[in-house]
């Protein structure tokens, strides 16, 4: 029995895994001809809840338990740290680029601001967790992972709270964008992580020539191998979701037309501007200037292969849907839904072929 869960481990591992956000398209396109579509985002909603708490975390601490966090390690999560302070440092400063070509209120203004700040947020946790499925990639994406999680459910929507309070001028208000599930995620994450850290830390390294990872040595054979399956199918389920997520309607042609700017009939042309510029930010503005800075450093040595692909990889990574969770805090619900569909539509297939490639010559 144990060898054979064994042998189904690499079949939803490494670029097995990808296909399955075309299978997550597909099927949820026919179940929704039969219980119809909204039904379908509730029941995806709680599965993707599901997956944060009880999967994702799991896989972390796996990863983190059986590596050894050294010097290198911690030198990346200081880069990481550094590249998505410097990637929404960015997006301020196309804001307020942006803003002065455009005729806006100052109330107009403040929201451009803050929408276009919010929304360099990338999903990590789901479409980030492709990176995962690469053995060289998967330490470097862990530490991702747990960090751009504190940035998105913690940092975030607490500078978005703090700018809200400023603008309405009322010290008292106490807006509960977040809910408690998500305000708690960025710390029970990282309690995972802290915790692999930690047995890796009194029990590891494994004694020399046994050549098994410490949580084998730990736990025996048989429940590693279980323990592995269970994680292994963290990264297909994703995956799954992500590819369930992305609705027929917004292929059509005249969505497309409206996204580039050649429908003469929209009339709302500030939403669509809006769209755009987050649209251009987030695909090739930040990639372009990542991809330059860290391949250079790359290619001179100083930074890993598979480092650089992480970190070039977030920076293409699409918009994370729970920035919509964020809406009270005063950014614009319409474009961020948009922005957060196209970059998703765009994003995905640079980011699987990217994966390939890294996966596949590096």
């Amino acid at each position: 029995m144990i060898d054979a869960l064994n042998e189904i481990i690499p079949y939803i591992s490494g670029l097995y895994t990808l296909p399955w956000i075309l299978i997550g398209f597909i099927v949820t396109i026919l179940i929704a001809k039969i219980i119809g579509r909204e039904n379908i985002d509730k029941i995806m909603k709680k599965i993707g809840l599901v997956l944060l708490y009880f999967f994702v975390p799991v896989l972390l601490f796996r990863i983190f338990l059986n590596t050894k966090f050294g010097r290198n390690e911690i030198g990346f999560a200081a880069v990481i740290g550094i590249t998505i302070f410097f990637m929404y440092i960015l997006a301020y400063l196309f804001a307020k680029y942006s803003i002065k070509k455009q005729k806006l209120t100052k109330e107009r203004k403040n929201l451009y601001l803050k929408t276009v700040l919010t929304n360099q947020g990338r999903s990590s946790a789901f479409i980030g967790s492709m990176m995962l499925a690469i053995k060289s990639m998967e330490v470097y994406a862990a530490i991702l992972m747990a960090i751009v999680g504190i940035a998105l459910f913690a940092v975030i929507p607490y500078i978005l709270s703090q700018l809200h309070k400023k603008e309405s001028r009322k010290s008292d208000e106490n807006i509960e964008a977040l809910p408690w599930y998500l305000k708690l995620y960025p710390w029970y994450l990282i309690t995972f992580v802290i915790l692999g850290l930690l047995i890796q830390l009194i029990y590891g390294p494994v004694p020399e020539g046994l050549k098994i990872p410490l949580s084998e040595h730990l736990i025996g054979k048989d429940l590693n191998v279980i323990w592995t399956l269970y994680t292994a199918v963290t990264i297909p389920a994703a995956l799954y979701y992500v590819g369930a997520g992305i609705h027929p309607r917004d292929l059509k042609p005249s969505e497309i037309k409206k996204l580039i700017g050649i429908d003469k009939t929209e009339k709302d042309s500030d939403h669509w501007k809006w769209v755009k510029d987050m649209f251009f930010l987030t695909v090739i503005i930040t990639p372009i200037i990542i991809g330059l800075i860290f391949g250079l450093l790359a290619f001179t040595g100083f930074v890993p292969i598979a480092a650089f692909a992480v970190i070039l990889i977030n920076s293409i990574l699409p918009v994370t849907s729970t920035n919509m969770f964020l809406i009270p805090y005063g950014i614009d619900k319409k474009s961020t839904a948009h922005v957060v569909t196209w970059t998703t539509i765009i994003c995905v297939p640079i980011v699987v072929l990217l994966i390939t490639i890294f996966g596949t010559y590096f």
